[in-house]
């Protein structure tokens, strides 16, 4: 059992059939299906133990079921990226790879470095971003297609080519439209979402996409959101060499819409584009003007939904 003066630490690895446990302090957990039956007996073992913290990985939805039965039970959990986890097992030597190994990594990962615990979105949350990663998808699919079509010749396949085309721009419209009545039904995210597209740069996708998958804008500061969204640039020095600065992680649709809006803003925002020709008068390269700018948007947006005032220049100030 833990006590007041040992926390307890949790890893469940999270398959599409099974929930493999394992424990700092270790404690015999058992495996458990990864079906609701499964989920509930897992947490009924765990409210007795009182962890101070659960650690899954983010596995594109199946974690999903348990972290909301972990929040309901009100057992602190945390959703790591899978490259931390990888990251972290290379780190400590953990190079072979189990279901239990896994589990094993994850509760040393969350006893060692203790990530923030999360409140899991809520169900509406979830639909929008579903909605906005569908979209993306089909555009995915459009690029795809019209590159097939400028390289065919063949009238046959050309004609379905041009079909598929047609109905992927159809498709993408209805998930324009659905993702509009999502905002219009919510009084909240009308409200940030008229916030957002004051901006000048950003745009209906790029206003939703930082409502759906970064829940967190408003709530942290400048420099915490700028690294958890992957903005923030680290140092990459050795003794006396300076290596330029780098931004990677974080999370990479969100990254990709400040990129596009970043385009954007540089043309319709005059403090911003004011922003960039300095950048670019001291001789930084086009590709960090363009992470940096990006990082001023997003510096902005989180001004601009914590205050709840709408754009004006002096927030180009805002950090």
């Amino acid at each position: 059992m833990s006590t007041e003066t040992t926390p307890l630490f949790v890893g469940i690895d999270v398959s599409k059939a099974h929930l493999d446990p394992a424990t700092r302090p270790a404690q015999q957990l058992g495996r458990h299906a990864n079906d609701p039956a499964g989920i509930a007996a897992l947490v009924a073992r765990l409210e007795p133990l009182s962890p101070a913290l659960v650690v899954v990985e983010a596995t594109g939805g199946l974690e999903l079921p348990l972290l909301a039965a972990l929040q309901v039970a009100g057992i602190p959990s945390a959703a790591i990226n899978p490259r931390q986890a990888r990251d972290f097992a290379r780190a400590i030597g953990r190079l072979a790879k189990t279901d239990a190994i896994d589990a094993e990594v994850l509760a040393h990962f969350a006893e060692a470095v203790r990530p923030a615990a999360r409140p899991l979105p809520s169900a509406e949350v979830r639909a929008l971003d579903a909605l906005l990663s569908r979209r993306q998808q089909l555009l995915e699919m459009q690029v795809m297609e019209s590159n097939r079509l400028g390289s065919c010749s063949d009238p046959t396949v050309r004609a379905d080519l041009e079909r598929h085309l047609a109905w992927l721009k159809a498709e993408v419209a209805g998930a324009d439209r659905r993702l509009a009545e999502a905002v219009k039904a919510s009084p909240a995210w009308r409200e940030k979402d008229e916030l957002l597209r004051s901006i000048p740069g950003l745009g209906p996708v790029s206003s939703l996409t930082l409502i759906a998958a970064l829940p967190e804008l408003g709530s942290l500061d400048g420099g915490k959101l700028s690294a958890l969204v992957g903005l923030a640039p680290f140092a990459d020095d050795s003794g006396t060499r300076r290596g330029g600065r780098h931004v990677r992680g974080g999370r990479a649709a969100v990254r990709r819409v400040l990129y596009l809006a970043a385009l954007s803003a540089v043309r319709h925002n005059p403090a911003l584009k004011a922003f960039r020709d300095r950048l670019a008068a001291r001789g930084k390269k086009a590709k960090v003007i363009l992470t940096a700018v990006a990082r001023k948007l997003l510096v902005i947006a989180n001004a601009v939904i914590r205050t709840k005032r709408a754009w004006e220049p002096g927030l180009a100030m805002a950090r």
